[in-house]
């Protein structure tokens, strides 16, 4: 997929067919909305069902030089707030990325919880115009989760790993992966839900640091912690986060930075691609011990995009890794699963423990 070209005129035209206003900076006025206004799909949508999918990053003359981005966005009931900012924003950020001639092309995922949800994977096409919108409102805004204190993130790094095809790895380009929620990593997934929801047949459960050594190869991974509320959970994303994800990889924005925080990862990926050129291949990320004693050892800071300082964007994050955070993550001990979720007792029977 990936036919077309972003064009604001597109956007205000399909946003007042929705009954939407478009203000003059091209943002979408969310005024007197919720999440669930917003959002109308009361069902996970035939469009974005992830049983059994392909999908596919296609180039063309059109766009020989693509630049795939999955943007996954956590759906679960707090995150309504952060959903609401993406649709409003998205005119802004492809605006801003198509005015350098970026090949960007868009895939949306919603990301819910393997253990609790209805729809826990939602997915999209590769799209570079207004069906990206289009398939944003095809989202079912499930608003659920559960007491597990994480939801399914890395269902993003599995979806593209196992269900996405990109030519860009012909030109030896990796893709790039932005989570977005407001909670802990996930240490695993759930086998039996994950087959379910997906098609796939699995014998055990997929361990987050597993899976990160085979997704890293094709695609650059970033995570966003998105600020509001009482931010409950913060301390305890950045410690699983920074488990496997450095400083420059795991970031924290207030809602209103989300645009801008999108539009910089984007860019700066870009910017690194044309550098490396196509014969560099694709370079793996340093393993998570190399990136933490290199991080240690400089105690450097992130550069932010131009222009960030005043939107509550924070590129100051480092690492963290404790016992406790090791024991959970890498699957080592897995202690207590029965308070993640009651999966030991929910799905026993079929999964490898």
């Amino acid at each position: 997929m990936g036919y077309g070209r972003w064009r604001e005129e597109d956007f205000r035209n399909y946003s007042a067919g929705r009954g939407r206003t478009v203000r003059k900076d091209g943002t979408l006025d969310t005024s007197g909305h919720t999440a669930q206004t917003m959002y109308t799909e009361r069902g996970l949508h035939p469009a974005l069902d992830p049983r059994g999918v392909m999908r596919e990053c296609c180039e063309n003359e059109e766009h020989p030089n693509t630049i795939p981005v999955i943007l996954a966005l956590d759906v679960t009931g707090s995150m309504g707030s952060a959903a609401m900012e993406v649709a409003a924003k998205l005119n802004e950020v492809m605006t801003e990325l198509l005015g350098t001639d970026m090949d960007v092309e868009f895939m949306v995922m919603g990301i819910g919880d393997l253990a609790y949800d209805r729809a826990p994977i939602q997915i999209s096409q590769f799209e570079s115009d207004i069906r990206i919108a289009e398939q944003l409102d095809k989202v079912y805004f499930e608003g659920g989760g559960g007491g597990n204190m994480f939801e399914s993130y890395t269902a993003a790094w599995y979806m593209a790993l196992h269900h996405t095809r990109l030519d860009c790895w012909k030109r030896g380009q990796k893709g790039l992966i932005i989570t977005m929620g407001d909670e802990p990593m996930n240490p695993y997934l759930p086998a039996r839900p994950l087959a379910q929801a997906v098609g796939d047949h699995l014998q055990r459960d997929v361990e987050t640091g597993k899976l990160m050594k085979k997704v890293r190869e094709k695609y650059d991974l970033y995570h966003i912690f998105v600020r509001h509320g009482s931010n409950y959970y913060e301390a305890g994303a950045k410690k699983t986060w920074g488990r496997y994800l450095d400083k420059k990889h795991f970031l924290c924005c207030d809602v209103n930075g989300i645009g801008q925080m999108l539009t910089g990862i984007i860019t700066a990926e870009a910017e690194k691609r044309l550098a490396a050129g196509p014969a560099k291949g694709l370079i793996r990320f340093a393993d998570a011990a190399e990136t933490k004693a290199a991080a240690v050892e400089t105690g450097a800071t992130a550069d932010a995009p131009e222009g960030t300082a005043e939107t509550g964007i924070s590129w100051d994050i480092k690492p963290e890794m404790t016992a406790e955070t090791a024991d959970v993550t890498d699957g080592k001990k897995r202690r207590n699963r029965k308070e993640h979720g009651g999966l030991r007792g929910l799905f026993a029977g079929g999964i490898n423990w």
